[in-house]
C-alpha cells in the first residue's frame, strides 16, 4: 500500500507504530536464526574440510593398495573376490532440529564380522594385498558416507541462510523504511488538519465577535 492511500487518522497512527514494532521485533529475531545458522554452517564446514582431507589420503592409499593387489591377481580374481565380499550396510538417519533447519545425522551399520571370517573368502585363493585393499576401501565407504552426512547439512543451511537473509532485508530496506514513511506521513497530515482546524476556529471566532458587535451597535 502507498503512503498516499493510507488514511492519516490517530487510530491509523497508532497501527502503523505497532506494526514497526513488530516488524522491528521479528527483524532482531531474523538476524539471530541467521547469525546463528552461519555460526553452525562454518562449524559443520570445518568438519567437512577435515573429512574431505582425510578421504583424499585415504582414497589415494586405497587405491595404491589396490594397485598393488592388481600386480599380484589379475582382474577376474579381484571382481570375484569383490562379489563374494558384498554384504549388506544399514543406513540410519536421525534428525535434529537448528533453527527449523533439519539436519540429518547418518549412522552406519555394517557387518561386524570381518571379511577374513566369512565363508565365501578364501585365504588360500587370495593375498594381504587384497586383504589391505579391502580394510582400506571399507575405512573409505564408512568416511564417504560421513562425508554425505555433512555436505547434505551444509546445503540444507544454504538454502535457509540465504532465505533468512532475504526475510532480513525485506524488513530492514523495505517494509520498516516503509512503514516509518507512512508514519511520518500521517504524522505531517494530523498535524496540518490541525492547523487548518485552528484556522476555521479562529475564523469562526472572529465572525462570531464581529457580530456580536454589530448586534451590541444596532441595539444602541
Amino acid at each position: 500500500m502507498a503512503a498516499t492511500d493510507v488514511n492519516p487518522t490517530r487510530m491509523e497512527l497508532i497501527k502503523t507504530k505497532e506494526r514497526i514494532k513488530l516488524a522491528s521485533k521479528g527483524h532482531k529475531l531474523l538476524k539471530q536464526k541467521r547469525d546463528a545458522l552461519i555460526l553452525e554452517f562454518f562449524k559443520i564446514l570445518k568438519k567437512a574440510q577435515d573429512l574431505r582431507g582425510q578421504l583424499a589420503l585415504k582414497l589415494s592409499h586405497g587405491y595404491r593398495s589396490l594397485a598393488l593387489a592388481e600386480t599380484y591377481h589379475n582382474m577376474q580374481e579381484l571382481t570375484k573376490v569383490s562379489l563374494d565380499l558384498r554384504k549388506e550396510i544399514d543406513i540410519d538417519i536421525e534428525v535434529r532440529n537448528v533453527m527449523g533447519v533439519k539436519i540429518p545425522n547418518i549412522t552406519t551399520k555394517m557387518e561386524t564380522k570381518h571379511f577374513l571370517t566369512l565363508p565365501t573368502y578364501s585365504v588360500a585363493a587370495t593375498s594381504a594385498k587384497i586383504d589391505q585393499a579391502v580394510d582400506d576401501f571399507n575405512e573409505i565407504l564408512t568416511m564417504v558416507i560421513k562425508l554425505a552426512e555433512t555436505e547434505t547439512a551444509m546445503k540444507r543451511l544454504i538454502i535457509e541462510i540465504e532465505k533468512t537473509k532475504r526475510r532480513v532485508n525485506a524488513l530492514e530496506f523495505v517494509l520498516i523504511p516503509r512503514l516509518e514513511a507512512e508514519t511520518k506521513m500521517i504524522t505531517f497530515r494530523l498535524e496540518e488538519m490541525e492547523r487548518d482546524s485552528f484556522v476555521s476556529l479562529k475564523s469562526i471566532k472572529r465572525k462570531l465577535e464581529k457580530e456580536k458587535k454589530e448586534k451590541e451597535a444596532a441595539n444602541a
